[in-house]
């Protein structure tokens, strides 16, 4: 039987670690999430702790360079809490930070909430709801020491590898003519030019958004309007270090940058 502090519990460890910008091993076996149910109670009690109202979603692992890079089967939701989102062109910092790896992304803001419902939301009922979109960049991390062996249920607890945000300025134009499966974000990074697609997220940024909405529906929770959902990197994650500053160059659908230090 499991403990009834279970969440409580994990979660307490897991924020520990994430404000003193440290890392362990994995949580007490008594503690540690059996599914991604349990999983998910643990990253809830993240956001009962912040002071202020939840920023949006991301979503870990949409493409197959991710789900290798900390080793999961498929997508998983995390919290973005405000204390963690950097103006655009703002400074990273590096403390703490492991994974050292940066992704651009597209991000969608919510114009009206979307809440549970027994049958899936399909893409054309999720894109209706949207205000905007938005270039992105996560900054993500793991408080795991070893995040590749952790598993996907602790990963989960674990705000699925939530770490730091930057979102750009709404794209002016008309992205909802547009196919964002072959937009090929120019991406720069010491120097060099890396190109993005829009099918490395899900096949589609849009397929991840209705995924993320249908996530939260099965557990219970709406997506609320004015939240972001951050749709995971359309180029495999880039390292970065000290000093590198990546610039997110989407075309007319905007740019973003971020420095690291």
């Amino acid at each position: 039987m499991r403990a009834t502090d279970q969440p409580a519990g994990a979660s307490a460890i897991l924020r520990s670690h994430w404000r003193q910008g440290s890392k362990f091993s994995e949580l007490p076996p008594e503690l540690r999430p059996r599914d991604r149910a349990e999983g998910y109670a643990i990253q809830a009690e993240l956001e009962r702790h912040s002071d202020k109202p939840l920023f949006g979603w991301k979503i870990a692992a949409t493409s197959e360079a991710g789900q290798r890079h900390i080793n999961v089967a498929g997508p998983m939701a995390g919290r973005i809490l405000a204390e963690t989102v950097l103006p655009p062109g703002g400074t990273a910092s590096m403390a703490g930070n492991a994974m050292r790896v940066a992704e651009p992304e597209f991000a969608f803001r919510l114009g009206v909430d979307l809440p549970p419902r027994p049958t899936p939301y399909d893409v054309g009922e999720v894109l209706a709801a949207v205000a905007t979109l938005h270039p992105a960049i996560e900054i993500p991390d793991s408080r795991f020491a070893d995040f590749v062996s952790a598993g996907e249920a602790q990963l989960i607890a674990d705000n699925a590898c939530a770490h730091l945000f930057v979102l750009g300025e709404p794209a002016t134009a008309d992205w909802r003519s547009r196919d964002l499966v072959e937009e090929r974000p120019r991406i720069t990074l010491r120097g060099e030019t890396f190109i993005g697609h829009g099918r490395n997220v899900l096949g589609d940024p849009r397929v991840a958004l209705a995924w993320l909405v249908n996530e939260l529906s099965a557990l219970g929770i709406t997506t609320q309007a004015g939240q972001v959902v951050t749709t995971g990197t359309c180029h495999p994650p880039l390292p970065i270090a000290s000093g590198d500053v990546m610039d997110a160059d989407f075309g007319d659908l905007g740019r973003v940058s971020v420095r690291f230090e």
